[in-house]
């Protein structure tokens, strides 16, 4: 009997595979297939224009600003050439509060800026002058140290896999700048600012201080200069942020995807509401509430743009999708909201019973805590606003969980 129970099996995966259906997923969309279960990235969208809900003139310190990161619940910047100091910027008036000095390295031409729990990463790759550059490098810097005011840096070095003619281009005229990456768990990720075609490349590099090759993974027309990146790894959500020949900034969303395949998913372009700005970084804490900065321009006599700090509210456009992702796992506990989404329930593994746990907002405020003391066990925290918390374990890494 048991061909027949192969034969039943391979009956079932063909019935299953066959029930799939392939389209737009995203009701936001001009095209929803309401039928459709797995999605192809086919999704289009109406024009759509956001504004921002408050700004900010920033100090002329930072008249450069260039790229944004938002940790331990302050925000930082950077200007893109000679200055080697990260700003704290105050989010009510612009203000400077801190300035960080990353001792020991040099910039080039730094772009972005990203992170991960334990090091700052900046992209020194800007590339515009002749799209000829042989050092191209992230800068890995330890956090610890950069608080202290005595970091440790390390070179990310590369060269993009598909780059071999280096003859110089001049200037604004080549298709492999860059201002835009973002750090995952495994790679970072460099989105390209391509003067030429209008479009973004994406390339995946290694993590690891060395010398590397970028590798290319895909091309996607964008349709104007991206300049900035911001991801949110668990929820599959980045947003780029950029600006056409004619200082017309944009946001493009990109989300609901797999793995790698970023441009396989949902891609929906946001133009910004301000004219002749240079917009040049982007950041996010929980995927709805977005910073943006940029540059100063002056195009005399008539356009004097200043350097600015905006903020914008997505919630339109990502709160749909958002409030769909609900499962984040972490080493031996996996963590989701109930179906009525009034809660966090904990799976314990066995040996997790009696660790305490603390829930942090991302200002690192404590919004609860307690110990794990059942083989099943809830948190409620349908108290608490929308938002992303960082939910610690004793004896395990941080996890993220989502209030919806």
């Amino acid at each position: 009997m048991k061909p027949h129970y192969i034969l039943s099996a391979l009956l079932f995966l063909v019935l299953k595979v066959g029930a799939q259906v392939a389209g737009c997923t995203d009701p936001l969309s001009s095209n929803y297939n309401p039928n459709a279960t797995v999605n192809d990235g086919s999704c289009t969208y109406a024009n759509a224009s956001v504004s921002a809900d408050f700004s900010i003139d920033l100090p002329d310190a930072v008249d450069e600003t260039s790229g944004l990161v938002v940790w331990d619940g302050s925000i930082y910047t950077h200007n893109d050439d000679t200055d080697i100091n990260f700003y704290r910027l105050s989010a009510t008036n612009g203000e400077i509060t801190q300035i960080l000095s990353a001792t020991g390295t040099a910039n080039q031409d730094w772009e972005d800026i990203d992170q991960d729990d334990n090091y700052i990463y900046i992209g020194d790759f800007g590339n515009n002058v002749n799209g000829n550059r042989s050092n191209l490098r992230i800068i890995r810097l330890d956090k610890a140290g950069l608080l202290a005011g005595t970091p440790t840096p390390n070179n990310i070095n590369f060269s993009y896999s598909n780059q071999t003619n280096f003859t110089p281009a001049g200037n604004n005229n080549t298709d492999f700048d860059c201002e835009a990456f973002i750090v995952g768990n495994d790679y970072i990720y460099l989105f390209t600012k391509q003067w030429v075609s209008q479009e973004t490349s994406l390339y995946r590099l290694s993590k690891a201080p060395g010398t590397h090759t970028a590798e290319l993974l895909g091309t996607y027309d964008t349709n104007g200069l991206i300049t900035g990146a911001t991801w949110l790894e668990d929820q599959k959500v980045i947003a780029l942020c950029g600006y056409t020949t004619l200082l017309s900034p944009f946001i493009y969303l990109i989300y609901d995807f797999e793995g790698e395949d970023f441009f396989g998913g949902n891609k929906r372009r946001l133009s910004f509401s301000e004219g002749f700005t240079q917009v040049e970084a982007i950041a996010t804490t929980d995927g709805l509430h977005y910073y943006l900065s940029n540059e100063h321009f002056q195009q005399a006599p008539i356009i004097n743009t200043e350097q600015q700090l905006f903020t914008v509210d997505l919630s339109d456009y990502l709160q749909p999708y958002l409030s769909t992702v609900d499962v984040v796992a972490a080493d031996d506990i996996v963590m989701y909201p109930n179906p009525a989404r009034e809660n966090i329930r904990l799976d314990l593994q066995p040996n997790t019973v009696g660790r305490e746990y603390t829930i942090t907002d991302m200002a690192g405020k404590v919004v609860g805590s307690g110990t794990l003391a059942e083989v099943s066990n809830s948190v409620d925290i349908s108290a608490l606003s929308a938002g992303i918390y960082s939910v610690a374990v004793t004896g395990n890494n941080p996890m993220k969980l989502v209030k919806q």
